[in-house]
């Protein structure tokens, strides 16, 4: 199977002034990939901007996506200024909202700068391909479980400490993985933003499951993403490898919250994340 070139999967179809359609490229039962939804919206918010580029965004996920039909994201251009402009979108399924975004664009300005050091981290030079990881793991895994690990991934990843799918025992509340686009993005800033912000959703709940000695398949564990925080800083070219540094510093009601930086591979910090998600672990009656 080809690798999914993000460009062409993410596109939209403008129904109206502020009204566009997007599908899911692998629309077997299921829920939609988080990130998916968050790149599509911003994506669309940025069909109703111009010569500006998004410095924040802000998410709630409020029902599960269903990959099987498409999701229409209507637009509100809450604000255009001389320096920002606002936009709220709403992504619907069903006639009902499943996900919202609020994002604010700046005009290119001049002004301060600061940023924080990349932390210590192997090369991605020196690491395996993820997927190699996986199918290592995927040896005395469901056959469910196979399916989904064994799918053709647009994101590259490669860590020290390959998310292990199927192995108990509690582990610090930290990860680095080193990601980038398989695919091809383009010149166009704005869309190395949206697959960025699609990448963004990767490996954060993991991150907060660490500690607490539970995976994936953990029978009676459940996990969802509540909401999404994402800043862009610098201009990012994704095509290149990105270190993703993440940390849990709290769980608790049922909840991780988890923050990340991302690092171009010369040090400069691109963009920062923050999520906190659902993580449950259900007793059996």
């Amino acid at each position: 199977m080809e690798t999914e070139d993000l460009t062409e999967t993410l596109q939209l179809e403008r129904l109206e002034v502020n009204l566009f359609r997007g599908t899911t490229a692998d629309n077997s039962p299921g829920r939609i990939f988080g990130g998916q939804v968050i790149a599509q919206s911003l994506l669309a918010a940025y069909e109703t901007v111009e010569e500006r580029i998004c410095h924040s965004m802000h998410c709630y996920f409020i029902r599960p996506g269903d990959p099987t039909v498409p999701i229409v994201f209507e637009v509100d251009r809450s604000r255009d200024g001389g320096s920002f402009t606002t936009r709220r979108v709403i992504a619907v399924q069903h006639g009902q909202q499943i996900f919202n975004l609020a994002a604010s664009f700046q005009v290119a300005e001049e002004g301060f700068e600061h940023q924080a050091p990349m932390p210590a981290a192997p090369g991605w030079a020196d690491l395996p391909d993820e997927a190699e990881a996986q199918r290592e793991a995927m040896k005395d895994a469901p056959e469910a479980a196979k399916r989904w690990l064994s799918r053709p991934r647009p994101i590259e990843m490669r860590s020290a400490d390959a998310r292990t799918y199927f192995q108990d025992g509690p582990k610090e509340p930290t990860s680095q993985v080193w990601f980038r686009a398989r695919a091809p993005i383009g010149g166009d800033q704005h869309m190395h933003q949206v697959i960025l912000a699609y990448a963004s959703d990767m490996n954060l709940l993991s991150t907060s499951m660490r500690p607490h000695g539970v995976h994936w398949q953990t029978p009676g564990f459940q996990s969802a993403s509540l909401d999404h925080a994402m800043w862009f800083h610098r201009p990012v070219n994704f095509n290149d490898w990105h270190l993703y540094a993440q940390d849990s510093p709290s769980a608790s009601g049922g909840r991780g919250f988890i923050r990340g930086t991302v690092y171009a591979a010369d040090g400069t910090l691109v963009a920062s994340v923050a999520q906190e998600g659902l993580i449950r672990l259900r007793k059996p009656k």
